[in-house]
């Protein structure tokens, strides 16, 4: 593979799909249904982009306390 070849960023579904009412994400890769749709679409930045708000996103969304 040569150094120029771009790799293609993986989806972040992880099988887990539910949206939450409340939020509007889905459970298990914290998308909307919008980003989903559009994944595909995205550009490589883009896709990049959405993952790191997808981090915040969970990290915004999941507790630890029990």
């Amino acid at each position: 593979m040569s150094e120029n070849t771009v790799q293609e960023i993986k989806s972040p579904c992880i099988g887990v799909c539910s949206v939450d009412d409340e939020t509007g994400c889905c459970c298990g890769c914290y998308r909307t249904v919008a980003e989903i749709k559009t994944w595909w679409d995205m550009s490589q930045a883009e896709q990049e982009s959405l993952r790191s708000v997808l981090e915040a996103r969970q990290l915004q969304t999941v507790s630890f306390d029990g």
